[in-house]
């Protein structure tokens, strides 16, 4: 039997719909699929076809197999004929469709069973990846490890070999130290051996300079102090700046660290002459200095830098009126500025106009305020106000001010200069020239040029102090 004109199955419920909308999709099979159903439909219909003729024609139904006809019957017994020709043709109609849905419903779940085994299929194979990339990772990571594991291995024997290298090499600098101190030992009596990574500098000068033998006069001048002051200096402050000794060097001794700080005071030298003329390290010499300078602020200042008592004021009062005729002077007073580095935060607060248009270069300062007595020894001193500020504003934030204010300068006058404010218990000269009472010539230069002098460098007004109160 031929298939339909159009070349197609014919469409049956959603089967068959099915089955046309996945040929143009499935490529070559899709059209196996086209065929399969094609040919399947046209054996389910050749088989209908034999019924349905015997069902039209009811001479050959009543035919007889020797090709004679059978007698026709009553009327009844045609209309019985025909329901049940029709009832047998309406049961092949449904078996056929049955059988049809039934091959539809078959081939269907073959598809999906195959697609099933395909989607399981790659996701074998993405599985199988996935553990072939997994294990390929892990050998390089346990590759890295051991090339880490190897390197951090060979690096630890190298650090072995160095540090056994080290110990040899410090073993030999300690023999070699043992031995030269054995050899050296009569030629520096009293003294430790340094050992060999400290630089050797020589000490001559100093040691020359600290022997009992060094004249006084040459003392005097390079230290602007007596041995007796010196001496004093030394043993005041050797519990507070005395070192002890290490097993690496010997300490440097007290009297060569107070040495250090006064010579730096009094010679303004700068620390890398200081260095090589006592043998010491450049930020060695600078410690001494800042250490000492403490040292002398914290535990000589109470001790000697005090505002004279009643009995001390009547001598002082005495002294002047011999000096100058003027009675009831107590002290003079002058304000000196030192230079200073420019400093980070207020720098025009520190600035110098005077010394600036003086020197013709931009200078900073701090003020120094002293007073001296007769003697010139400082009895009061006032350090470390800005440079920019004038003498009148720094009087007023001074303890001498505050001491004044408290009652404590009755009867009492101290001397300044022009720039000082007049009051009750502070003479300065008149603002017009030849009125002021002159005094002996040598009083006011004498006065003046000593607080200078001190005043030059604030740290040793306090030294100088202390050797006119002995």
């Amino acid at each position: 039997m031929r298939s339909p004109s159009n070349g197609r199955p014919p469409s049956s419920g959603g089967g068959g719909g099915g089955a046309a909308a996945a040929a143009p999709a499935g490529g070559a099979a899709g059209d196996d699929d086209f065929a399969f159903y094609c040919s399947f439909l046209q054996d389910a219909a050749a088989g209908a076809v034999p019924s349905q003729l015997a069902l039209d024609d009811p001479g050959a139904a009543n035919a007889m197999p020797n090709g004679r006809r059978r007698k026709p019957r009553g009327p009844d017994a045609g209309a019985e004929e025909g329901a049940a020709a029709a009832a047998v043709k309406k049961d092949g109609k449904k078996r056929s469709i049955a059988r049809i849905l039934t091959s539809l419903a078959a081939l269907e779940a073959e598809e999906h069973a195959d697609r099933a085994g395909a989607s399981g299929r790659e996701l074998a194979l993405l599985e199988s990846n996935a553990d072939a990339r997994s294990q390929a990772m892990m050998d390089y990571y346990a590759k890295m490890e051991g090339s880490f594991d190897a390197a951090a291995d060979s690096e630890a024997v190298a650090r072995s070999k160095r540090s056994k290298l080290a110990a040899s090499a410090a073993a030999a600098a300690v023999v070699a130290a043992e031995d030269s101190a054995a050899t050296a030992g009569q030629q520096a009596a009293g003294h430790h051996q340094r050992r060999l990574w400290v630089k050797d500098r020589s000490r001559a000068w100093w040691d020359k300079c600290s022997s009992p033998d060094y004249p006084e006069e040459d003392f005097r001048r390079a230290f602007r102090m007596g041995r007796e002051t010196f001496d004093m200096i030394c043993d005041a402050l050797g519990s507070a700046v005395a070192k002890e000794d290490t097993m690496l060097r010997a300490a440097i001794p007290v009297r060569q660290r107070v040495a250090v700080c006064i010579w730096r005071l009094a010679t303004g030298e700068p620390l890398r002459l200081v260095s090589k003329r006592f043998g010491l390290g450049i930020s060695t010499c600078h410690k001494l200095v800042l250490e000492v300078c403490a040292a002398i602020k914290s535990v000589l200042m109470p001790r000697f830098l005090q505002w004279p008592d009643d009995a001390a004021a009547a001598r002082f009062k005495a002294a002047f009126e011999r000096t100058s005729g003027v009675p009831g002077v107590i002290g003079a007073m002058y304000t000196t500025h030192i230079p200073i580095i420019a400093p980070k935060i207020s720098v025009a607060a520190y600035f110098n106009r005077r010394h600036t248009e003086r020197n013709q270069k931009t200078s900073y300062s701090i003020t120094l305020q002293g007073v001296v007595g007769p003697d010139g020894a400082f009895t009061d001193v006032c350090i470390g106000w800005p440079g920019s500020m004038p003498d009148d504003q720094v009087l007023e934030k001074s303890m001498l001010h505050q001491r004044a204010a408290a009652g404590m300068m009755r009867e009492s006058w101290v001397v300044g200069g022009a720039s000082y404010p007049l009051t009750d218990w502070v003479l300065v000269p008149y603002t017009h020239p030849n009125l002021t009472f002159g005094g002996p010539p040598d009083f006011k230069i004498v006065v003046v040029r000593k607080t200078e002098r001190a005043s030059a460098n604030p740290n040793l007004c306090l030294i100088i102090s202390m050797e006119k109160s002995l």
